[in-house]
């Protein structure tokens, strides 16, 4: 089976991402860019056994195992076996490259995919929309795309975290969900997770992208919003209720962290 989907660019040009390309090869064919290619690829494989060579490197692609090729790198992929079943999307838009690189995707990377099944009905439902819609069918790609590129950076993500500090990870959010209307401290943190502070601080920094106390306080601004969304609580038993030391406090970080004061945000809703 092959196909390829070349849509005819319309509205989606003003779009900060839509495929495009997209394509399946049952029995992919060798192929070598010493140019690369023009647009970023995204590769993965189902069945069949192939090698990329890519930086002087040579990479066994078997089944389950997902590839990224940023654009203009040199490169070359061939089978080597009887099938090599491949799929590729080609994403472009002018955000494009921005998200893939705040994803991780800046470099030629291999990586193994846990379960293809997501992949595959974001891959499907891009393919169903292109050839179903002559008009809007690539806008409505667009988003499948989108949550395309998610799941492979949660695939991506999770096939790369050590599994301990995985478990770190989720014990120290599990922690902060169940007591963030109390006092959290970083020692605490460390007690649940077997951690240090500084390997507790670089774990937030690298998943989360905050440090452990700013974590815990956007959780406490989280359920804040939904008080203010809720009820008729004052501000300042609102700040009490989710932890905060005090309701000046509370509303300096919500400001720094949602532009705009706790009574503003209520006025919107």
């Amino acid at each position: 089976m092959f196909f390829c989907d070349y849509p005819i660019k319309n509205c989606e040009l003003g779009l900060p991402l839509f495929p495009d390309n997209i394509g399946k090869h049952i029995c992919q064919p060798r192929t070598q860019r010493s140019g690369g290619f023009p647009l970023p690829q995204v590769l993965y494989c189902t069945k069949g056994s192939g090698v990329l060579c890519v930086d002087g490197k040579s990479t066994e692609i078997p089944p389950n195992t997902a590839i990224f090729l940023p654009a203009e790198h040199p490169h070359e992929y061939y089978p080597t076996s009887d099938e090599w079943d491949i799929h590729w999307v080609v994403p472009d838009g002018y955000e494009c490259n921005k998200l893939l690189d705040y994803l991780g995707f800046n470099k030629p990377m291999v990586f193994e995919l846990r379960d293809t099944a997501l992949l595959e009905h974001f891959f499907s439902r891009m393919h169903q929309s292109i050839i179903g819609d002559s008009i809007n069918g690539n806008m409505r790609a667009s988003g499948y795309l989108y949550n395309f590129l998610i799941e492979l950076f949660n695939q991506k993500n999770n096939e790369r975290v050590v599994r301990t500090s995985n478990r770190a990870i989720v014990a120290a959010i599990d922690h902060i969900n169940n007591c963030y209307k109390n006092k959290i401290t970083m020692d605490d943190l460390c007690r649940v997770t077997n951690l240090s502070k500084q390997q507790l601080c670089r774990l937030f920094k690298r998943y989360l992208n905050s440090r452990p106390m700013e974590y815990i306080a956007k959780r406490r601004i989280q359920a804040a919003k939904a008080l203010l969304k809720s009820g008729n609580m004052s501000i300042e038993d609102i700040s009490e209720n989710v932890g905060f030391c005090s309701g000046s406090y509370f509303c300096k970080l919500f400001t720094r962290y949602e532009g705009m004061t706790p009574t503003q945000f209520r006025s919107l809703i």
